[in-house]
């Protein structure tokens, strides 16, 4: 049972909230059953980045799915726009990360910029031809982003911007940057927010990163070397930066918590068949406790983490406070795709290590959902201290 057999993806049962909502759902797993899935392997094989696959996406309107109409987008509440990242994710983490990410891109101008800078800049950013690219951490901070030392300092009509940011995903291939940059003094009150044009002189991507999984997501460093940026692209005004970015991280943690249900349920999935197939002492090896066991295990923990996102979904949706279940929902699903990964190499035994089937990628690529969006140790103190203030 080679990865390019492992036949169709099972179906989830789902209470989506319309009509319109459901028929999406299909185009998505339509799309990702003929579009991804049989590409996935080999672009994660060469490390190969598959713009054409996110122009795919863009053309069904997959890249725009939670702003508004007005501006190009497809107008879905979050609970719906979730569950098609995790359609995607199901099939191909790397391309599913990259539409939460793009997503996450478009959060400062669609939430916090003028009106003049959203009739200006949306409409191609959600026009699915372009993605986009989100520029907060640094070489030497991830967790403390207030503390980020890029600066952007105002000459005329224009900042000019100086530093290197870490781990930028779609780097060197994004055609905007929401760059986050110090224009005052220390602290969170000093940093803002610029759209930045990759084409800008003294925008240099750096070598991408050699990563343990999602090869075909690139991920690299941007140098800022003296760039120049017109002041109209700075969005929310001075000083507005590190609020933007922890909205926008609120949204995000709900996107990869989308992502790591896919993958979970993609390696599910994959053991399911596996064990009902693979005979050992003259039966099925599902009909042992020892790994029937597992897999029910596994199948209630992913369901007990999409039921957690849609819960903070919701609230979302309701304009309702939802950092903090963002939060759990962050930190759950990501934790459950951690364990069932491991879990469902270990129903394949041997096979589960070897890159014939996709569930040893599946464990490789869970891993990074714990540590991006916020590590899942910042997650807790979230939680943490919403229990005790």
């Amino acid at each position: 049972m080679g990865e390019s057999g492992a036949g169709p993806v099972s179906a989830v049962q789902r209470l989506l909230p319309t009509d319109e909502a459901e028929a999406l759902l299909e185009l998505t797993a339509d799309i990702a059953d003929r579009e991804l899935a049989p590409r996935a392997a080999g672009f994660e094989a060469r490390g190969e980045f598959p713009r054409t696959v996110f122009a795919t996406l863009g053309r069904a309107g997959l890249l725009s799915l939670p702003y508004p109409e007005e501006y190009g987008g497809g107008a879905q509440p979050y609970e719906v726009y979730l569950q098609v990242v995790e359609e995607l994710a199901r099939r191909w983490l790397s391309v599913a990360l990259g539409v939460s990410v793009h997503t996450l891109a478009c959060f400062p101008v669609a939430e916090f910029g003028s009106e003049q800078q959203r009739k200006r800049y949306l409409p191609d950013m959600l026009g699915g031809d372009q993605i986009g690219a989100y520029c907060l951490s640094e070489p030497a901070g991830g967790s403390d982003a207030a503390a980020l030392t890029t600066r952007a300092r105002l000459d005329g009509e224009s900042y000019r911007v100086t530093g290197t940011k870490a781990w930028v995903s779609h780097a060197g291939v994004a055609d905007f940057y929401n760059v986050f940059a110090r224009t005052g003094g220390p602290g969170p009150n000093g940093i803002s927010c610029l759209l930045v044009d990759p084409a800008t002189a003294g925008v240099v991507p750096q070598r991408p990163e050699r990563k343990m999984g999602l090869s075909a997501e690139v991920t690299a460093q941007i140098v800022f070397d003296d760039a120049v940026v017109p002041a109209e692209r700075l969005v929310g005004g001075e000083g507005a930066g590190f609020r933007i970015a922890m909205q926008a991280l609120d949204s995000g943690r709900l996107g990869i918590a989308a992502c790591a249900i896919g993958v979970a349920q993609a390696a599910l999935d994959y053991a399911c068949g596996y064990a009902a197939e693979r005979e050992q002492f003259g039966r099925p090896i599902a009909q042992f406790q020892g790994v029937g066991f597992m897999l029910a295990d596994a199948a209630t923990q992913v369901a007990a983490a999409r039921a957690l996102l849609l819960t903070a979904a919701r609230l979302r949706d309701a304009g309702r406070p939802y950092t903090v279940e963002a939060a759990k929902a962050k930190l759950f699903a990501t934790d459950t795709a951690m364990r069932v990964t491991t879990d469902m190499v270990q129903v394949l035994g041997g096979y589960g290590y070897v890159a014939d089937h996709p569930v040893e990628r599946y464990f490789r690529e869970a891993k990074v959902l714990q540590i991006v969006e916020g590590t899942n140790q910042i997650q807790r103190l979230v939680i943490s201290r919403a229990l005790t203030s």
